[in-house]
């Protein structure tokens, strides 16, 4: 089932049955996040089945990991909205909800306006080092340079 959040679960059979299929992930290097309402149209169950599910304490802002249990992402403050990693929910899916088969598909979100002025510089950057590299056999401190710049990348 294909929903608008971000990720694509997929159940063949019944929830009870228990495979060893593998997890299959494909994730676009931007990652997102998901919300409450998005993994509740993904594992198909109510909202408050999702609450109950999920790994929260009244006395501690971030329990410890528990298996058994949908863990959220790190919270700064108690009014943080509860956000999950795709990766946790096709985690949680497949060992404890036993969906024979997830799948977790991450589609990158239309291109912001500050991610186009992001890769404009980016593509700025690499022009200018470009002719950088052009000129450095000409001047020994841009040689110098360029490889200093190369070595702390590394």
């Amino acid at each position: 089932m294909m929903l608008n959040g971000s990720v694509n679960s997929v159940s063949n059979g019944s929830l009870d049955e228990h495979t060893d299929k593998g997890l299959n992930t494909v994730v676009n290097p931007l990652e997102s996040l998901l919300t409450i309402d998005e993994v509740q149209k993904t594992l198909n169950r109510s909202r408050a089945s999702v609450y109950r599910y999920t790994n929260t304490d009244t006395r501690n802002l971030n329990p410890p990991f528990n298996p058994k249990k949908l863990n959220t992402e790190f919270r700064s403050d108690q009014k943080d909205q509860l956000l999950f990693h795709p990766n946790e929910v096709a985690r949680f899916a497949k060992d404890i909800l036993r969906i024979k088969e997830v799948t977790v598909e991450i589609f990158s979100s239309p291109s912001s306006e500050a991610q186009k002025t992001l890769n404009a510089i980016l593509e700025e950057l690499r022009i200018i080092r470009n002719q950088l590299e052009g000129k450095s056999h000409m001047n020994p401190t841009i040689s110098n340079h360029l490889q200093d710049t190369n070595r702390k990348a590394a």
